[in-house]
């Protein structure tokens, strides 16, 4: 990642079915615009500024937020137009539009907001995960929709034994969980046959599970997030995960209980707490460090919490090893 030198510049506030857009023009002056979040749309949108400026593609910044899915394959088919893209954090923008006197709130304003706040902070460029590691993140994704939906079927089956439940119905509980079971076994298989595929993606994933604590759910999802993201350093990593610590502390009279972040997906948070769980017991070092917290006063909470932390810079750490090997080893 790096930042971006080029003046010429378009904003985009995307949305499922719109993308509502300013033009932010070398003598700081804005002009907006509304296309459709479709490829017609898209292919408007960047004949747009071209049209008035004369420029290339390749001079056109666009600075978006990250809005659920809506706005993933619009930033791809302008990265490989040849654009440059940042992508950036929706808080961020939040947080900034205070800072400069902004208190209303729609698409226009917000587009405007977003162009203020690229121009001044120059976010860093994004470019889009390996399809390897896209394709990866669609199967763990729908492996996890599986697997809530498996557990919601198992809790009504068991409620069922408590009440007068018609035999049709829980047939059709037991036919659904059977159903369930079934797909949630092809998809682990999908996944293990995907990761076999791809060398650097096995090798990763074999590396991480070898660490004492991690299992193959840990190990396929922080192959994913490692992949798919630019982190320069293990910190980053866990900050992206929501594992690190937020103080609230001024003067003598405010000193509030430090909790972590819990920014990112809150699914894998939850898979990372039973990892760490397992990490405390097994690997050495987090069992150490975890009794350390313990013995100076710590609640088992927060100390599980510095486990989790550990864990994923431990992760990261040991794939950024791996990968510096593969770059500077001779062939």
């Amino acid at each position: 990642m790096y930042k971006s030198k080029i003046s010429l510049g378009c904003v985009t506030s995307v949305s499922k079915a719109k993308l509502d857009c300013v033009w932010l023009r070398e003598n700081n002056k804005v002009k907006s615009k509304v296309f459709s979040n479709q490829i017609e749309g898209w292919k408007a949108l960047i004949s747009w500024p071209q049209k008035n400026t004369q420029e290339g593609t390749d001079q056109l910044h666009f600075v978006m937020e990250a809005t659920g899915v809506y706005h993933e394959n619009f930033a791809s088919w302008l990265y490989g137009q040849g654009a440059s893209v940042s992508v950036v954090n929706p808080a961020y923008v939040k947080y900034y539009a205070p800072g400069i006197g902004v208190r209303t709130k729609n698409d226009k304003k917000d587009s405007v907001v977003l162009a203020r706040y690229g121009t001044k902070e120059s976010p860093l460029l994004w470019q889009p995960a390996p399809l390897e590691v896209r394709t990866l993140k669609a199967l763990l994704v729908r492996l996890d929709a599986v697997e809530k939906d498996l557990l919601r079927e198992n809790n009504r089956l068991e409620k069922s034994t408590f009440t007068e439940t018609p035999s049709a119905v829980l047939k059709s509980i037991e036919l659904t969980i059977a159903f369930l079971k079934k797909e949630r076994k092809n998809l682990e298989d999908l996944i293990e046959e995907h990761l076999n595929k791809h060398d650097k993606l096995k090798a990763d994933n074999a590396l991480l599970k070898a660490i004492p604590g991690v299992g193959p759910v840990i190990a396929q999802r922080m192959v994913m997030i490692v992949g798919g993201h630019q982190f320069n350093s293990a910190s980053q990593c866990a900050a992206y995960l929501g594992l690190i610590p937020v103080e609230k502390e001024s003067g003598s009279s405010i000193k509030g209980r430090s909790r972590l972040a819990k920014n990112g997906n809150p699914t894998i948070r939850a898979k990372l707490y039973m990892a760490a769980i397992s990490a405390k017991q097994y690997n050495p070092d987090i069992k150490a460090q975890y009794e350390s917290l313990i013995k100076k006063g710590k609640s088992k909470k927060s100390a599980l919490g510095a486990a989790m932390r550990k864990l994923v810079q431990t992760l990261k750490i040991r794939e950024t090893e791996r990968s510096e090997v593969m770059i500077f080893s001779p062939q």
